[in-house]
């Protein structure tokens, strides 16, 4: 049970990945008001389906992990490390770019 626990719940409740997806969200959130309505429909929407996943994770981690075995638990922690450090490559990219085009107006 402990084992199932960890890796199939786990990195979709906390850590480092949950926050900085949200910092991301929020600071690449649209502008205009109809965009801004579509952007809050589409994050209601998407925070049901992650609260439903997370439910259904954590009520039957013990099914699941048996169903999937050790190799599998493995291959999920594998692609969920894989997953944070995209979304890590993202956040850098985005802050990266910003920064590169606000330098040349930065003139002291």
């Amino acid at each position: 049970m402990r084992d199932a626990f960890y890796p199939l719940t786990l990195p979709l409740t906390v850590g480092p990945g949950s926050i900085s997806i949200a910092i991301t969200l929020g600071a690449n959130e649209p502008r205009r008001l109809k965009a801004n309505l579509l952007a809050l429909l589409v994050a209601v929407i998407g925070c049901a389906i992650v609260a439903v996943t997370i439910y259904l994770s954590y009520a039957f981690a013990d099914r699941l992990g048996a169903v999937i075995g050790p190799t599998g638990i493995n291959v999920m922690i594998k692609l969920s490390a894989f997953l944070l450090v995209c979304i890590g490559v993202q956040i850098l990219w985005n802050g990266a770019s910003r920064l590169l085009i606000a330098l040349p107006t930065l003139k002291p």
